[in-house]
């Protein structure tokens, strides 16, 4: 199992760093640019195709390990109609990714995107990869859910999930890094699940191209992962979060991926409400704004890296809570979490300061070149 894990990550790597160069050179090819705007935090146009070469290492690590796999047989792809989930799985990717391509190149209505990721998720619920049923504490019988429900509350996971990824994806290195965080921590807790092989060995695929993408994308980036990118990312780990707790639906296992993913959940959640509630409208929800917790952050001061590298603090400590709570029980997470928040928030006065530092510096940085050219004239 160790050494196709390791596959998985080093071939998903190796291909997105390969060719997220290429995707460079592609979007501007193609007009795929993000002009610096009102809402930008960018600064000059930046190319915004990079989810391409993200997909492309996700895609050649998962097609080839599928067939050595296969080859091998260390998966029975007959089990638990596995190969109609795989194809369904698949087919949603390819109909998620033609739909975000045609927004990153010429731009779409929100409405026409939604319509594509709620085809995506149909897709995969067509397959037969579904939510299902699952044990509740406490009781010996699974509590099975109804057909209809099942279908509602799966499609509603995925484009959910899918879209809270892309709502977050604002600043350089934000919705890739918080994706890859969110890939460690089910990569654990798959593991301690004893989770199906087969998404312990996608979810890794995912999160080796994160990281071989991840260079050209953390600030100052090179290029923007772009709508089919974020989207992708979303899309894939809510799809595999599904195959990964296939095994055992208890409770606190269908749980761990809702915690691991609580900050894109919550900011999505919110900006729904907040949109609704400023517009009076049920269409406001696909009115962008400058609401999200990224822009609360920049708005206080912090700088892109500072905002970002917080919210992949937060992340990580809920992916930690998550693991804790599947392998020690929730006393343990409970106490875990409130130690933190007791540790940051006795070093958040420093925290300020070390911002306003940084500030002061700029300041007197700036202040010394004016003098310098004031001395060289």
């Amino acid at each position: 199992m160790w050494g196709d894990i390791a596959i998985a990550f080093l071939l998903a790597f190796i291909t997105a760093f390969v060719i997220t160069p290429y995707t460079i050179r592609l979007a501007i090819k193609v007009g795929a640019v993000d002009i610096p705007a009102d809402r930008r935090v960018n600064k000059k146009p930046m190319p915004r195709l990079g989810g391409i070469a993200v997909i492309a290492g996700f895609l050649v690590s998962a097609v080839y390990l599928i067939i050595s796999m296969y080859i091998e047989k260390k998966i029975d792809f007959t089990t638990d109609g596995l190969t109609p989930k795989l194809v369904g799985f698949f087919i949603g990717l390819v109909i998620l990714g033609i739909t975000c391509f045609i927004d990153d190149v010429k731009g779409i209505k929100p409405i026409v995107k939604l319509i594509g990721q709620i085809l995506a998720a149909i897709a995969v619920t067509s397959s037969g990869l579904l939510i299902d049923n699952f044990t509740i504490p406490f009781k010996e019988n699974n509590l099975v859910l109804n057909e209809v429900f099942s279908y509602i509350l799966t499609i509603g996971w995925i484009v959910g999930i899918t879209n809270a990824i892309n709502l977050i994806d604002g600043l350089d290195g934000l919705s890739s890094g918080i994706t890859l965080i969110a890939c460690i921590s089910l990569l654990i807790i798959f593991s301690l699940n004893e989770s199906p092989l087969i998404a312990i060995v996608l979810i890794t695929a995912l999160a080796g191209a994160i990281v071989g993408f991840l260079p050209y994308n953390f600030n100052p980036a090179k290029t923007f992962i772009g709508d089919v990118g974020a989207n992708f990312m979303g899309y894939a780990i809510a799809v595999i979060s599904i195959l990964g707790v296939a095994k055992t639906y208890t409770a606190i296992v269908i749980i761990a991926p809702i915690i691991v993913l609580a900050l894109p959940i919550f900011d999505t959640l919110w900006a729904i409400v907040r949109r609704i509630a400023k517009t009076k409208s049920l269409k406001g929800v696909f009115k962008a704004d400058n609401g999200h917790l990224h822009h609360k952050l920049m708005a206080r001061g912090y700088t892109q890296k500072q905002s970002v590298l917080i919210l992949y603090g937060i992340t990580a400590t809920l992916g930690m809570v998550a693991i804790i709570l599947l392998d020690s029980g929730i006393w343990k997470a409970i106490s875990f979490a409130l130690l933190v928040i007791a540790i940051v928030a006795i070093g958040y006065k420093d925290i300020l300061h070390l911002r306003e530092d940084d500030e002061k510096e700029d300041t007197e940085e700036t202040i010394n070149k004016a003098k310098l050219r004031k001395d060289k004239e």
